[in-house]
């Protein structure tokens, strides 16, 4: 498990650098998350001068690594939202009550209250109706049962599963094509026989979804761009 500790904030910039120290890191790496956040992991003992010399150095990859990151969309009327892999375009609809409806290629939204919270929570939904059977489903093949499921907006990782059977998903995944989505329940169904990423992990991953390598790959492609939507209220 890693520690959180401060963050660090690079001088004359408005860039900040989240930091943690995680027990089985060999060496510094700096990385962005799957929000498109910059993330430092440190192994122990490093010191903070250290910490920050290193994020100085790779200052300039930083930098260009930040700006390509896909800009950020406020959920809002009119606005195109993907679910399940397609886009739909965010349609409020004043005076009609009920929960939010794809109706062809429109997420329709009844009532006036701010769209962003109430999609939000639709999408937890899906999200959860999509990734509990599906990964209990796989865990079933493995021989393995799963304690519990829990759904949260996670920026560093799509999906976890603790030593205690406890497996967690981004509800973002809401977003993704339900095969990546199956993709990621099967990952952390895997974690329940192999708690790494060695070589028996991923045969054991193979064993369950053969094809896996592709919906992993849209992932890494397309991934960061679920992080860029917005559903807070607009101020």
């Amino acid at each position: 498990m890693a520690d959180r500790i401060a963050p660090i904030r690079l001088s004359q910039s408005d860039i900040t650098v989240a930091v943690r120290v995680n027990p089985r890191a060999r060496r510094l790496t700096l990385r962005l998350q799957s929000s498109g956040d910059p993330a430092l992991t440190l192994p122990p003992g490093v010191s903070r001068v250290e910490a920050e010399q290193f994020v100085q150095r790779h200052r300039g990859w930083l930098e260009q690594a930040l700006a390509k990151r896909p800009p950020t969309t406020l959920v809002a009327d009119g606005v195109f939202v993907p679910v399940d892999g397609r886009q739909h375009r965010v349609l409020v609809v004043p005076g009609r009550r009920g929960a939010p409806k794809i109706e062809e290629d429109r997420l329709v939204l009844p009532g006036e209250a701010a769209p962003g919270p109430r999609i939000a929570a639709w999408l937890k939904l899906r999200a959860r109706d999509r990734l509990q059977p599906a990964a209990r489903s796989y865990a079933r093949k493995l021989g393995k049962r799963i304690n519990s499921i829990s759904l949260r907006d996670t920026t560093s990782r799509w999906g976890s599963c603790s030593s205690a059977r406890n497996l967690s998903f981004s509800w973002r995944l809401a977003m993704a094509p339900v095969e990546v989505q199956d993709y990621v329940a099967a990952h952390e169904a895997a974690h329940l026989v192999e708690m790494n990423h060695s070589a028996r992990y991923w045969s054991v991953l193979e064993s369950i979804m053969p094809d896996y390598a592709d919906h992993r790959a849209w992932l890494k492609r397309e991934g960061r761009g679920l992080h860029a939507y917005r559903f807070d209220v607009q101020a």
